[in-house]
């Protein structure tokens, strides 16, 4: 009996101990990594930097000026509260102590500079497709913008979802940091708005359904779903009769920079945010993402809920 409960521990101590390696924060290119530091283009950063979509969640609430970075936006979802953070340059309650290995971390894998798992309520896992002199440029960029004091508060978070060691065993299944390259079956416009939509954009994170992990259901992408609070639909973007079938590449780049929609309609909801973005792009880039979100294949949006 004894031999048998020995074995039990050993067991329970060997899978414990696998699952904190496993789980273990993993850094995609070393802190002190002085290359990164040399260069870097503001003027590009600036573009990655509206693609992306920072302002709409690290902008303070409650004040006009989409640059100062301060943080404090709720975003609400079924794991939780999480509140968008401080990015501004500010050097303690900001970023503006950060190395650009440190946003390339955060980015590609989800880490801290202290070693921390973020949530992916910060979409890594659509940045994480980046490339990292582009995130070097986005870098240069930010340290441009005004330094905004005072940290946002905690996220509010209940068990076992404030466990943030176990979102390393989520990565394992739900994060690839590896940067998107060009196919060379497709045109340079293709090409160009796969890289924006697919590594900055993160159109996918809101127009796609997800499982009881908040992973994307890969027969959903694009397709539309619940919001993650669970409050509105966000429509289907693909080239089902239910999504963007009728709309022209035209119709989409329009769209993207006048939040008019061809049938006469304006859209709504965070979707304005997007526009505010998507209208500061070059018409090359807003045709170039039109140009691949009409070519995304056709899906079908999951079931809606029973209305009560």
């Amino acid at each position: 009996m004894h031999k048998w409960v020995a074995l039990g521990l050993l067991s329970c101590l060997a899978v414990a101990g696998a699952g904190w390696i496993l789980s273990a924060p993993k850094p995609v290119i070393a802190s002190t990594a002085p290359a990164l530091e040399q260069g870097g283009d503001a003027g590009r950063g600036k573009l990655f930097f509206d693609v992306g979509g920072c302002a709409s969640c690290h902008a303070t609430p409650g004040q006009d000026d989409r640059l100062k970075l301060g943080g404090g936006l709720e975003l609400k979802s079924p794991f939780g509260t999480f509140i968008a953070p401080n990015i501004s340059s500010h050097k303690s309650d900001g970023i503006g102590g950060w190395k650009v290995a440190d946003l390339v971390n955060a980015m590609q894998a989800g880490v801290s500079p202290s070693g921390e798992h973020y949530y992916p309520a910060f979409p890594y896992t659509t940045y994480a497709k980046a490339q990292v002199e582009d995130i070097r440029d986005l870098m240069a960029y930010l340290r441009t913008l005004p330094p905004v004091a005072g940290k946002a508060p905690a996220h509010r978070i209940g068990f076992p979802f404030n466990i943030r060691r176990g979102l390393g065993l989520w990565k394992l299944a739900s994060l690839n940091p590896r940067p998107l390259t060009p196919d060379s079956q497709q045109s340079a416009e293709w090409n160009r708005g796969r890289y924006l939509t697919e590594a900055f954009g993160h159109c996918a994170e809101c127009h796609s359904a997800r499982d009881f992990k908040g992973t994307i259901i890969a027969d959903f992408r694009y397709a539309g779903g619940p919001d993650m609070e669970g409050a509105n639909w966000v429509p289907n973007i693909t080239q089902h009769k239910d999504g963007v079938a009728e709309w022209s590449a035209k119709d989409i780049a329009w769209m993207l920079k006048s939040g008019d929609t061809p049938d006469g309609d304006v859209v709504g909801g965070s979707m304005k945010s997007v526009v505010k973005n998507m209208a500061e792009l070059p018409d090359a880039d807003r045709n170039a993402i039109a140009a691949y979100v009409k070519a995304l294949p056709e899906r079908a949006s999951p079931p809606k809920p029973a209305k009560k």
